[in-house]
């Protein structure tokens, strides 16, 4: 069954991406919230203990992802489309920290943290200063999204040594392209048109949320 639900997920990614390619808007209302809710339906399915954080982070991500389906209509579309993904990144901070080992010796500690931390603020914040003279009224709302963002990242990289290695690797490569696809899409939005820019955001995307929840699911095989 899980198997099943992994290969209906990797149909729906290659249909949201035929659908940008051939310019399918029918195919791309049906792909789209398909991408969490079959991987919604795997979490189910596969956890051993199923959280409701990690449930609601996937509920959230599915809320974003419809309601960006829209933000040609309107604006507000896009902003209530970012608040959702906003909370969703609060949801996967507490899930990473509720995915984690206790009491550990070889977890990141003091200077670890701070060096292992650098390249990731600095990538998040050297974005926000770019984009900042360009954002308008949204400035705000962006820095904040773009702040929660970066905690999100460094939690899922506090997990280092604090879970099995595959599941550090997987939720922390996930949440990097979490962050590569969001940068994308701030970039294409505001600053300069992005060459397929929907291709690669949604690319990014997908994979960053299949990784993350699968490796929500082994740390929780492995513990």
């Amino acid at each position: 069954m899980k198997k099943a639900v992994l290969i209906f997920f990797a149909l729906v990614c290659l249909g949201e991406l035929a659908s940008g390619w051939m310019g399918w808007p029918e195919v791309h209302r049906v792909c789209k919230p398909l991408i969490m809710i079959t991987l919604g339906l795997y979490y189910v399915i596969s956890a051993t203990h199923r959280s409701p954080v990690v449930l609601l982070a996937i509920f959230f991500s599915l809320a974003g992802d419809v309601l960006l389906m829209f933000e040609t209509s309107h604006e507000l579309f896009f902003i209530f489309g970012l608040l959702a993904f906003l909370t969703s990144h609060v949801f996967y901070i507490f899930s990473y920290r509720q995915h984690q080992w206790a009491g550990v010796n070889d977890a990141l500690q003091g200077i670890q943290k701070i060096r292992a931390s650098f390249p990731i603020v600095l990538a998040g914040t050297g974005l926000v200063i770019v984009l900042y003279p360009v954002l308008g009224p949204l400035r705000i709302p962006v820095m904040v999204y773009a702040l929660v963002l970066i905690v999100m990242v460094l939690n899922a990289l506090f997990r280092y040594g604090r879970t099995e290695a595959m599941s550090f690797r997987m939720v922390f490569f996930g949440a990097l392209l979490f962050m590569l696809s969001d940068s994308l899409l701030a970039i294409n939005k505001f600053l300069t048109p992005v060459p397929n820019s929907a291709s690669w955001i949604m690319l990014t995307y997908m994979v960053a949320q299949y990784w993350i929840v699968l490796g929500l699911v082994r740390h929780e095989e492995k513990s």
